[in-house]
């Protein structure tokens, strides 16, 4: 439990940490540069993500674990989708709307969690988000400017993202395979998503040819920088994901842009207003109760689980309780039914 739960926290901060440092490249890149071809760029970070797996591979630093084919293609097509469709919901909203978008994230994750997986949020954990949501809405959208194209990329980028991060969590439990053995098969597909859409979406998004740029020896740095940051960024979304849930990896997600916000306050010298203050405020209120309330109902159903077991064991192994409920010790040879048959749905 304990080695669980620091793996947990490592794969947290590494996020956090390779998330922040990757926006703080990015930002240089585009604002500064001038490479603003976003989608293209993505691309490039997924290429160079596989290549340095398969390195790893190479090295013997995970094992190979193929695995359904149709599966990996169809969630490596999706990610590769959403991730086209949140760079167009940049590009056809205003700043403010696509901040909604993301804030949107959580609760349409929670609703198809709750209608097709039949998981269970509480009213403290619900309350928990509303406050983290309210907080970085606060701090984070200014205008909302609406038009119905941006909406509908909006809601399509909303959708896709919240599909692909529920595959993801669920493909690595139903399969068992980690979520380096996950990135590395899934990777391919995603990155040729991306590299062959990536230069129409840019080139419409920003009116500009991405094989035209010109490719300074500084453009071409903070290129292979953000590429080598975002290996760290992919492996730790699959981690997180993977070891918690696709909920928690969105609050963690606001963290993020939180410290972003700081970050550029401090570092960058962006404006700052007492409302950004406010906001981040209210978002960290919320994340801490989330994580709090998170880790008091994980110890509780820890707790619950190994009190049914020990009552398990006590029942099998004496006999005076099993002739209590019913049974004898003439039913031991009796045939039972088989357990898959009560699990059917679990393996399905």
């Amino acid at each position: 439990m304990g080695e669980s739960r620091l793996g947990t926290v490592g794969a947290l901060s590494l996020s956090v940490v390779s998330s922040v440092s990757i926006v703080i490249c990015n930002k240089a890149l585009i604002s500064t540069l001038g490479f603003t071809f976003a989608t293209t760029l993505t691309s490039w970070h997924l290429l160079v993500t596989f290549c340095s797996l398969h390195v790893a591979l190479w090295m013997k630093l995970f094992e190979h674990k193929p695995f359904d084919p149709r599966a990996v293609m169809g969630f490596g097509i999706l990610n590769g989708i959403s991730i086209g469709l949140l760079n167009l919901s940049l590009g056809f909203n205003s700043v403010g709307f696509y901040q909604m978008t993301k804030l949107a994230i959580i609760p349409c994750t929670v609703l198809l969690e709750t209608l097709f997986f039949r998981k269970r949020f509480s009213r403290s954990i619900q309350l928990a988000l509303i406050i983290l949501l309210f907080g970085v809405g606060v701090a984070t959208v200014t205008d909302l400017q609406l038009n119905v194209l941006g909406s509908v990329l909006s809601l399509l980028a909303v959708f896709t993202t919240c599909i692909a991060q529920i595959m993801t969590n669920t493909i690595q439990k139903r399969f068992k395979v980690s979520s380096t053995q996950l990135l590395y098969q899934s990777c391919p597909y995603q990155a040729l998503t991306l590299f062959i859409t990536g230069p129409f979406l840019d080139g419409l998004l920003t009116n500009q040819n991405v094989f035209a740029f010109n490719y300074t020896p500084q453009v071409l740095v903070f290129i292979v920088l953000s590429c080598l940051i975002s290996v760290s960024v992919n492996f730790s979304t699959f981690l997180v994901i993977g070891k918690t849930s696709p909920v928690t990896y969105q609050v963690l997600g606001h963290l993020k842009t939180c410290l972003v916000l700081a970050f550029g306050y401090v570092l960058l010298h962006d404006p700052f207003s007492w409302r950004n203050i406010l906001g981040i405020l209210i978002a960290v209120v919320g994340m801490i109760l989330y994580s709090y309330l998170c880790l008091v109902e994980n110890q509780q159903k820890a707790t619950e689980a190994s009190t049914q077991l020990s009552q398990v064991k006590e029942t099998e192994t004496d006999p005076l309780l099993g002739a209590e409920n019913g049974t004898s010790i003439a039913d031991a040879g009796a045939p039972k039914a088989p357990v898959w048959s009560l699990n059917k749905d679990f393996e399905a």
